[in-house]
């Protein structure tokens, strides 16, 4: 009573504390706004289809190169005896050797025509060239059974618009089909003509995002073009280019469609691929534990190529 009546003649009004103390105020439930929950479900389905398409069946052909599966039946193991009999084969190493030309000679080839065909269509003085892209992106558009099939006929021996050609010329008919080197070139310049459409736009984009100051800076200098492709697209480029390779080096390598519909890996098995040897193996002769490790020795010669070409590319990256 006497500090109740202390704090009403001083002015202070009396709180009682238990007054004063309100409910907590409660936590607000997250909600789950369209902002996280559509990435967390796109990622989700990634992961689940990324699960089921290819690494249980990736974990499945791992087990399976350990196996002598035929695919019926159980899978007995043999622990590396694939693997022993694979350094042995000779089969192997003349699919792995053919493999390896036809990618030496289709990714350079790809490349140079990609960033040719790139070159003209942003160039200044190049007319028509919207058209000229829709052209030029067809062969993207095509399966691959079906630009194989064009080229079987373009180079056909009997009836190929080349060899006609030739002959029109003066010339003789060559063996495209018939001579397994001539038939590797003709493998080599379908993969070619495939692929540059798409490696085309990256390079198209690529080159539109040089700053235009470089080249105007270069022409004061007294720069010709082929001065400014070399010291200043191409190092531009660089990033765009890495990635092409590396993209074209692995889809070169694991090429079917195109190689079954153009000549089946022939004349005979003379150009058989690694990815055709596979199929042979597991699926035609019924040796699904054989074939499931060349699988597997082809994925780690990806897998080297692949880490090879990126720390080049970041040893010329940190050097310059």
């Amino acid at each position: 009573m006497v500090e109740t009546a202390e704090r009403t003649i001083t002015g202070e009004v009396p709180v009682e504390r238990s007054a004063t103390r309100g409910p907590r105020p409660r936590r607000r439930r997250r909600r789950h706004n369209s902002y996280t929950a559509a990435p967390l479900f796109l990622i989700t389905t990634n992961l689940l289809l990324f699960s089921c398409f290819f690494a249980w069946p990736a974990a499945i052909g791992l087990w399976y190169s350990f196996t002598s599966y035929t695919g019926v039946g159980s899978a007995p193991f043999v622990g590396l005896d694939n693997y022993s009999r694979l350094v042995h084969d000779t089969e192997f190493f003349h699919a792995l050797v053919r493999t390896v030309m036809f990618t030496a000679g289709a990714v350079p080839l790809t490349y140079v025509m990609a960033l040719g065909t790139a070159t003209l269509l942003i160039s200044a003085n190049s007319r028509g060239k919207q058209v000229a892209r829709v052209v030029f992106f067809l062969p993207w558009l095509i399966s691959p059974i079906i630009a194989g099939v064009i080229f079987r006929w373009v180079f056909g021996e009997n009836f190929g618009l080349v060899n006609y050609i030739l002959i029109k010329l003066g010339g003789h008919a060559l063996e495209w089909q018939s001579s397994a080197n001539l038939s590797l070139a003709v493998m080599i310049i379908a993969e070619a003509w495939c692929g540059t459409a798409f490696n085309m736009l990256l390079f198209i984009a690529a080159m539109k995002n040089v700053p235009t100051s470089y080249y105007e800076a270069a022409s004061l200098d007294g720069a010709g073009a082929w001065a400014k492709f070399r010291y200043i697209t191409l190092p531009a480029i660089a990033p765009t280019s890495f990635i092409i390779v590396l993209l074209s080096t692995i889809g070169t390598m694991k090429e079917y469609g195109l190689i079954l519909a153009l000549n089946n890996g022939g004349p005979g098995t003379e150009n058989n691929l690694l990815v055709q040897y596979i199929y042979t193996t597991g699926f035609k002769r019924g040796q699904i534990g054989y074939a499931s490790s060349a699988s597997f020795v082809l994925m780690l010669i990806l897998m080297v190529i692949a880490i090879v070409q990126i720390t080049v590319n970041r040893r010329m990256e940190a050097s310059r």
